[in-house]
């Protein structure tokens, strides 16, 4: 009978330690899985270092193999727990990377956007400026036509104007002339009257004196 109870609390010593020894084990293999689980459901990390969180998932069913008595469980364990860093590091440089190349093009997009820009800028410039250069040489050619127009009609005024000269300088010629013509009129009749008047008086003589002789003949018959 007290062999029997010394073989049961063996007994029951035995399987509390595997007991303890599987929990033990299985803590470490859920510590382990939980935290690959929860970096590949992470939304922003999950879903990259997929190779190297299959490495890590490997690692854990090893460990899984051996009892945490075991050398070679130690062992694994170490391996396992640093695939798993490194594929939580790995998640997130590949992360970062993608970020950084995301900015990269977004960067790039500002940069071309930029550049845009800047050609749409350039090209309303020299469109600017070649409409501001059309209007200076059409302003240039206006003052031009314009210029020729003031030379023509100054030419045109001076011509004009030595015409009315010359038609002026004739009129007074032509006055002048007439008014020699009026003068040499003028003393020609005051010559010809003068001329009349001396004529006039002879002839009222000359038929008196023959009144005269008539009657001193007929006094002479008489007597």
């Amino acid at each position: 009978m007290k062999r029997s109870t010394i073989l049961l609390s063996a007994l029951a010593l035995a399987v509390g330690a595997g007991s303890a020894v599987a929990a033990q084990d299985d803590l470490d293999v859920r510590r382990l899985n939980a935290s690959l689980d929860q970096l590949s459901s992470d939304p922003t990390i999950g879903s990259y270092a997929q190779a190297e969180q299959a490495r890590a998932r490997e690692a854990i069913n090893q460990v899984a193999q051996f009892k945490p008595k075991e050398k070679e469980h130690a062992h694994y364990l170490y391996i396992a727990e640093r695939r798993v860093d490194i594929a939580k590091a790995m998640a997130q440089f590949q992360d970062a990377q993608a970020k950084g190349t995301q900015l990269d093009r977004e960067h790039d997009a500002i940069l071309l956007e930029a550049s845009r820009l800047d050609t749409e800028m350039a090209r309303r410039q020299l469109e600017q400026q070649r409409q501001q250069n059309q209007m200076i040489q059409e302003e240039a050619a206006r003052l031009q036509q314009q210029g020729v127009e003031y030379s023509q009609a100054l030419e045109q005024a001076k011509a004009e104007g030595e015409k009315a000269r010359q038609v002026a300088a004739a009129q007074a010629r032509v006055a002048n002339a007439a008014k020699k013509q009026a003068a040499l009129a003028e003393s020609a009749a005051r010559a010809m009257r003068d001329l009349n008047s001396s004529d006039g008086g002879a002839p009222a003589n000359t038929p008196a004196s023959g009144s005269s002789k008539k009657s001193k003949k007929a006094s002479s018959g008489g007597n």
